[in-house]
């Protein structure tokens, strides 16, 4: 029986745009999709979600691939002030969030998401007050699909992967916590179809739970 939801952040509680950021600072098109990618299609940003290197070592790495002081001083405002721009909750979420919770569901987050999002997470996330436990990468030193993160999440919060149910928007995270016995559901950014399997799930300690575990 189902009784944690655990939610990915990006895609799924918060909509995310790498390119917004760039726009607020970047106005010439090309120059902003150098800068953009130079950002935040970059190893370290992989490396920043690990938390496997600082801000200040991933951001060096990102301007030495710049020639100009102006881009590097472009890529520093992006860099620095993303999270202001780049991301907003999800409309319905919350209340799907307060529903859950209202049932008798644990409810859970576990997300790739780099040391920033600790100064900001409670602001952006719908419904982060309610939530049972937050997991994100940096503060582990792992990231998903490796399943290290979702044992991580099993032990540190005490929970049964069997009666956990994962929602990522990429597949492949879906599939490693399929490996370590969680099922789940990749996100498709349809919260009406959401809601509606969400809501399929029998509520912890009903009978129609009790009926369905056997």
């Amino acid at each position: 029986m189902i009784r944690n939801i655990v939610f990915d952040m990006g895609g799924v509680l918060v909509d995310y745009e790498a390119d917004l950021v760039c726009r607020h600072f970047i106005k010439d098109e090309a120059l902003r999709e150098k800068i953009r990618t130079d950002v935040f299609v970059s190893p370290e940003w992989v490396m920043l979600d690990m938390g496997v290197i600082s801000e200040e070592e991933g951001l060096r790495r990102m301007q030495a691939r710049l020639a100009s002081e102006e881009e590097k001083r472009l890529a520093a405002e992006c860099f620095l002030h993303w999270h202001e721009y780049n991301m907003w909750p999800v409309e319905g979420m919350k209340e799907e969030i307060e529903k859950l919770k209202d049932r008798g569901f644990g409810v859970y987050l576990c997300s790739n998401a780099s040391v920033r999002l600790l100064t900001c997470y409670k602001e952006i996330i719908p419904g982060i007050r309610l939530f049972d436990g937050i997991l994100f990468s940096a503060e582990e030193k792992c990231i998903k699909p490796q399943k290290e993160i979702y044992e991580r999440l099993f032990e540190k919060f005490r929970l049964k992967p069997e009666e956990c149910f994962f929602i990522d928007d990429v597949q492949l995270n879906i599939d490693g916590a399929a490996a370590c016995g969680m099922k789940g559901c990749c996100h498709d950014g349809d919260v009406k179809k959401l809601k509606a399997l969400l809501d399929s799930f029998p509520s912890p300690g009903s009978t129609a739970g009790q009926d369905e575990a056997g």
